[in-house]
């Protein structure tokens, strides 16, 4: 046999023999000495043929004998035997033990069994209690008698050592195991509180020595599948048993697996040298037997009977009026039956039995009695709902005042129907059910209360978002003198206006004063959180709003019309002006001014960013630091800190680069203005002129006079010139300058003269071609007017300093048939207008 093999091995024998080379063959073949303090005991007692071996080889695959049903019911297993459970860590040794009321031994030789027990009880970390489920009550069952003994001598002989009862009800019934838990547990504690005890066990409570469980198993013979499949989900529990927590339940003074075949031979030697083991006289057995019998009849009988079919059916599906009338009803007629078929027995045994009978009945029919009682609490539930609802529709009451109504009315609706549900033949506890009642109508009451309180606050939001959000956005944007005391108004009286308002709504609420005040104020903080975003929003954008007041200062005069750099304008204190309204506009928008508190955050500003060259200077002579390379201003709050003074000094770096360029352009057109109105030179060049060059002038003058011709001819190119000049706008030319006028004539001169020979040339051809037939103005051509508007497109689009005007219309002389007066043609150009590279 290896570590593995399943095969079994008697421990001790039907003659209370200790098998001693037997048991330390099998700790050697499994190996339990290595296991140190990693092992765990199981073991199994009950009645005879009850199904133990069969149990043990599906839960631990082990490989005890098991009852042939096929040769009758008869003992199989003698003595005690052991084997190793199969797979299952950590290693776990199994114990079957002789089957208890065997009729092998007969009705009084019962020392083995009580010995059998003992020896398990103090050995096992786990002893499996196998019972029938008809056997749940009985006096006599589950081993009570002997497990009575049996606790009674163990706690004088053995040091508590916990072990864990496992109570293993084969056989399960329809009757739900919460009802079957119960009575088990109870008749386990009657046994331990009716043992007497030694006087250091006195007041030892039961746990102190146990650990009760209990589950259930179907039939092996009628329900195999479902028998094997819940085995398998018991089997589970084993695994890690003696693990914190686990089934082994309490480890005090386990022995090493070493010692196991020593400590085990020691245990029974002291078991079997004990005296007290007797069973004492059963004088009332037949008594409780048949009366045993006459209850589980009358009970089975009441499981079927078609009143109380009817009486469940009708519960499943909702409140049943008169339900506790009927019950008891039916309650009676089965208590009267036992009574008349259990009259000659025993009178206490009978009345015990009775008693019995009156619980597991009413234990039985409390299933419905507990969902007819969840009909109740739902219906009153949805009555509250129902009236609360009305209630607030009807705006009749204040909230607490109609929740308080509509509690009362549906908590009396309530215990009405519950007091029609109760029976006579019990003392069911309705306050659970009655207190969750009231939890899920307080709950609900909650949750309406904090919907209507969410939606309440959420409407006092929105108005004060409506008050505050563009009204402050406003103010900021105009960014004048009075803007945050205008804002801080504006907040203190719409937020004093909501609160007070929020106030009057929620007192209908009824709210204790710690959560009114803490609602009221999260109001508060709602509409302060309105302004700082809003803030936030605009000191964002600081650096286009500075741009703004800058362009808007310094493009515009007092009277807000828009400024002429003439020359006699003061640019830099215009510039100076501007700037001081950009700063004020940075420092307003530094921090939020919700408190009616001064600082100095203007005045940083200006000393250190306006007058930078003075502070600067003092600042070197004196040695201190600079006021703005900080993340903080003084006497201002950090959460009130909107753009820190590190940042305040790079926006105004970046404005004054932005900005600059204005400036520059400023200065640049009042230069250009100066220079176009200066065109004759200085006063002493003229005189300078007229002495050096007097001479000169006079022999021109005198030459001219001498031949008129002459003086003919100049006017001619004189008006010539100055037609060309206003034609082609040559002025215009020199509007950046002398030099730069030639250049741009040297290179337009060529083209210039040929647009105006080509276009004598299509005005001879039109006229010659027109003549004969219809006499017509001397208009120029479409060519010509084309290729001026080509010209001066052309110009625009190379970035010339100039465009070439562009003629607009020109008048003939028309025939004095037409009826229109004569007029020499004239032509009237419209002066090209400036466009600057």
């Amino acid at each position: 046999m290896n570590g593995e093999d399943p095969c079994s091995t008697q421990l001790i024998d039907g003659d209370g023999e200790f098998h001693v080379d037997g048991v330390e063959r099998f700790i050697k073949e499994i190996r339990l000495a290595d296991c140190g303090l990693s092992y765990a005991v199981v073991s199994i007692m009950g009645p005879q043929s009850s199904g133990k071996s069969t149990l043990l080889n599906h839960l631990f695959k082990t490989n005890f004998r098991e009852m042939d049903a096929f040769r009758g019911r008869s003992q199989t297993t003698k003595g005690i035997w052991i084997a190793k459970g199969i797979g299952i860590e950590p290693c776990t040794v199994v114990m079957d033990l002789e089957g208890t009321d065997g009729r092998e031994r007969g009705e009084d030789d019962t020392t083995f069994e009580k010995q059998s027990a003992l020896f398990a009880l103090a050995i096992s970390d786990i002893v499996l209690i196998n019972m029938w489920c008809h056997d749940i009550g009985r006096e006599q069952a589950a081993n009570k008698p002997l497990l009575k003994t049996v606790f009674q001598v163990m706690m004088r002989l053995f040091s508590p050592r916990k072990t864990t009862l496992l109570f293993v009800i084969r056989d399960k019934t329809k009757t739900p195991m919460e009802y079957l838990e119960p009575v088990l547990r109870e008749d386990i504690q009657k046994i331990w509180d009716s043992v007497s005890k030694p006087p250091a066990h006195k007041d030892t409570p039961l746990s102190e020595f146990f650990n009760v469980e209990v589950t259930a198993l179907p039939s092996f013979e009628e329900k195999e599948e479902q028998f094997k499949e819940q085995v398998s989900q018991l089997r589970q529990q084993f695994f890690n048993s003696i693990a914190p927590g686990g089934l082994a339940g309490d480890r005090r003074g386990v022995i090493p697996a070493s010692g196991f075949s020593f400590s085990a031979q020691q245990i029974w030697k002291v078991i079997r040298e004990n005296k007290d083991l007797d069973l004492p006289a059963h004088k009332v057995m037949v008594a409780t037997v048949c009366c045993e019998e006459i209850a589980n009849e009358k009970l089975s009988q009441l499981t079927s009977d078609e009143k109380w079919l009817e009486l469940d059916a009708a519960v499943q599906a909702g409140p049943v009026p008169g339900f506790g009338k009927k019950l008891s009803s039916i309650l009676d007629f089965y208590l009267s039956e036992y009574d008349s078929e259990a009259v000659f027995f025993d009178e206490s045994v009978r009345n015990a039995k009775r008693k019995q009978l009156e619980t597991r009945a009413v234990n039985y029919v409390h299933s419905a009695f507990q969902i007819l009682l969840g009909h109740l609490r739902t219906r009153a539930l949805e009555k509250f709902k129902n009236d609360l609802d009305k209630s607030l529709k009807a705006e009749k009451k204040g909230f607490a005042p109609s929740v308080q109504s509509c509690t009362e009315a549906a908590m009396l609706d309530f215990d009405t129907n519950v007091k029609d549900a109760l029976v006579k033949h019990a003392d069911w506890d309705t306050k659970r059910v009655r207190e969750k009642l009231k939890r899920d109508i307080d709950t609900y009451a909650g949750e309406v209360r904090s919907a209507r309180l969410t939606e309440l606050k959420r409407s006092y939001e929105e108005r004060l978002k409506q008050a505050l959000s563009e009204p402050v956005e406003s103010i900021l944007e105009a960014g004048t003198d009075n803007t945050w005391p205008s804002a801080r108004n504006l907040y203190r009286i719409e937020t004093e206006r909501a609160v007070s308002s929020f106030s009057n709504d929620l007192s209908g609420f009824e709210l204790d004063d710690s959560t009114r005040d803490s609602m009221i104020a999260s109001l508060r903080e709602v509409s302060r959180d309105i302004v700082y975003k809003k803030a936030k929003e605009e000191a964002s954008k600081v650096l286009i709003h500075m741009k703004e007041r800058f362009a808007t200062v310094f493009s515009h005069d007092k009277d807000s019309m828009p400024r002429v750099w003439t020359g006699r304008e003061d640019i830099r204190a215009i510039t100076k002006e501007a700037r001081t309204a950009a700063l004020k506009l940075l420092a307003m928008l530094a921090a939020v001014r919700l408190e009616d508190k001064t600082d100095k955050i203007e005045r940083i500003l200006r000393s250190s960013l306006l007058d930078v060259g003075s502070s600067s200077m003092t600042r070197r002579i004196e040695g201190t630091a600079d006021p703005l390379a900080s993340s903080t201003w003084d006497e201002v709050s950090p959460e009130d800190v909107l753009i820190t003074p590190v940042q305040c000094k790079a926006y105004w770096r970046q404005f004054n680069t932005e900005t600059e360029y204005a400036v520059t352009q400023a200065i640049s057109a009042q230069e250009a203005h100066k220079r176009n109105n200066s065109k004759l030179p200085p006063l002493w060049a003229v005189i300078v002129m007229i002495a050096l060059g007097f001479n000169e002038f006079m022999a021109i003058i005198t030459f001219i006079l001498r031949s008129p011709f002459y003086l003919f001819g100049i006017f001619v190119v004189f008006f010539l010139s100055y037609a060309v000049a206003l034609q082609y706008n040559l002025a215009g030319y020199f509007h950046h300058g002398m030099l730069s006028g030639i250049m741009t004539l040297s290179t337009r001169f060529l083209p210039m003269v040929m647009n105006i020979l080509q276009g004598v040339v299509n005005q001879g051809q039109q006229q010659y071609q027109n003549y004969p037939q219809h006499p017509q103005p001397n208009l120029p051509s479409l060519t010509t007017a084309q290729s001026f508007r080509q010209h001066n497109e052309s110009r625009r689009h190379t970035g010339s300093s100039s465009v070439v005007a562009e003629p607009i219309s020109s008048t003939s002389s028309v025939s004095s048939n037409s009826g229109i007066d004569d007029t020499s043609p004239t032509s009237r150009y419209q002066a090209g207008e400036e466009v600057t590279s």
